[in-house]
C-alpha cells in the first residue's frame, strides 16, 4: 500500500512537470527574445540614424566630403607624429642612459664610444669629437683645444636638436588650423540649411535637421582633431627639452673627459721624450 502511494505521488509529480514544462520553455524563450531585441534595437537604431556621421558622408556634397577628408587626414598625421616622436624620444632616452653608463667606466674614449649602438647619435658625437681632437694638431697655435672641441660638440648637439624637432611643426599646424577647418564645415552646413529652407518654403525640423546636424558634427570633428594635436605638441616639446638637457650634460662630460685624455697623452709624450 505504501509503495503504491509513493508510486502514485511520483507519477503525479511527473505529470505536473510535463504539464508545466511547455509553459516554462515558452516563458524563457519569450524572455530571451525580449533581451535580444533590447540588445539589437540600439544597434539597429544607430544604423538607421539619418543624422549620424555616415549620413553626413553619404548625403553631403563634395564640399562636406572634402572637409571630412581633410579633417581625417589631419587627424591621421597628428597621431602618426605623436606616436613616432614618442618612440624616437624613448629610443634617445635609452641611448643617453647607455652612453652615461659607458662613459662612467674606465678605458679610452675610443673604446667607450665603440661600445655604443652603431646608430646612436651620441656615438656619432663621440666620433666627431675624437676626429676634431685629431684635426687640432695642425691648429694648435691658432685655436685653443677646449674652444675647438666645445665648438664641435655644440654643433653635434644643435644637429640633434634640429632632428628632434622634426614633425612638431605638423602638430602645431594641425592644432591651429583644425578648428577653422571644422568652422568652415559648420558655415557650409548652415548655408545648406538656409538653402533648404528657401527652396522648401518652410522651416520645419525635418527639413533643417540634416544640414544643422552636419554643421554641428563638423564643429565637433574640428575640435576632436585639434585638441590631441595641441596636447601632443606641448607634451613632446617638454620631453624634447628634458632630453636635450640630458644630451647637453653628456656633451659637457665628453668635453671634460676628452681634455683629460689629451692632457694625459701629452704628459705621456713628454715623459717618453
Amino acid at each position: 500500500m505504501t509503495q503504491t502511494l509513493q508510486l502514485s505521488r511520483r507519477v503525479s509529480r511527473a505529470l505536473a512537470f510535463a504539464v508545466l514544462l511547455p509553459g516554462l520553455l515558452a516563458t524563457g524563450l519569450a524572455q530571451a527574445q525580449t533581451g535580444a531585441a533590447a540588445i539589437v534595437t540600439p544597434v539597429a537604431a544607430a544604423a538607421l540614424n539619418p543624422y549620424g556621421l555616415r549620413s553626413v558622408w553619404l548625403q553631403g556634397d563634395w564640399v562636406a566630403r572634402g572637409t571630412l577628408a581633410i579633417l581625417a587626414l589631419m587627424s591621421l598625421l597628428s597621431w602618426y607624429f605623436i606616436i613616432a616622436k614618442w618612440l624616437a624620444q624613448r629610443q634617445l632616452d635609452a641611448q643617453v642612459r647607455a652612453a652615461r653608463h659607458a662613459f662612467a667606466g674606465a678605458g679610452s674614449l675610443q673604446r667607450r664610444g665603440e661600445a655604443l649602438a652603431p646608430r646612436s647619435p651620441l656615438r656619432a658625437m663621440v666620433e666627431s669629437a675624437l676626429q676634431a681632437a685629431r684635426r687640432h694638431t695642425g691648429l694648435a697655435r691658432q685655436v685653443d683645444l677646449g674652444a675647438w672641441l666645445g665648438q664641435d660638440i655644440v654643433q653635434s648637439v644643435s644637429s640633434l636638436q634640429m632632428r628632434s624637432q622634426e614633425g612638431l611643426s605638423v602638430l602645431a599646424t594641425v592644432g591651429s588650423t583644425a578648428p577653422f577647418v571644422g568652422l568652415f564645415g559648420t558655415v557650409w552646413g548652415i548655408y545648406n540649411a538656409l538653402v533648404t529652407i528657401g527652396v522648401s518654403g518652410q522651416a520645419s525640423i525635418d527639413k533643417v535637421a540634416g544640414p544643422v546636424g552636419e554643421a554641428l558634427i563638423m564643429t565637433a570633428l574640428g575640435l576632436a582633431v585639434a585638441v590631441p594635436a595641441v596636447l601632443g605638441y606641448n607634451w613632446l616639446v617638454r620631453r624634447n627639452r628634458v632630453l636635450l638637457h640630458a644630451v647637453k650634460g653628456f656633451g659637457s662630460e665628453l668635453h671634460t673627459q676628452l681634455l683629460e685624455e689629451m692632457d694625459r697623452a701629452q704628459a705621456a709624450g713628454v715623459r717618453s721624450a
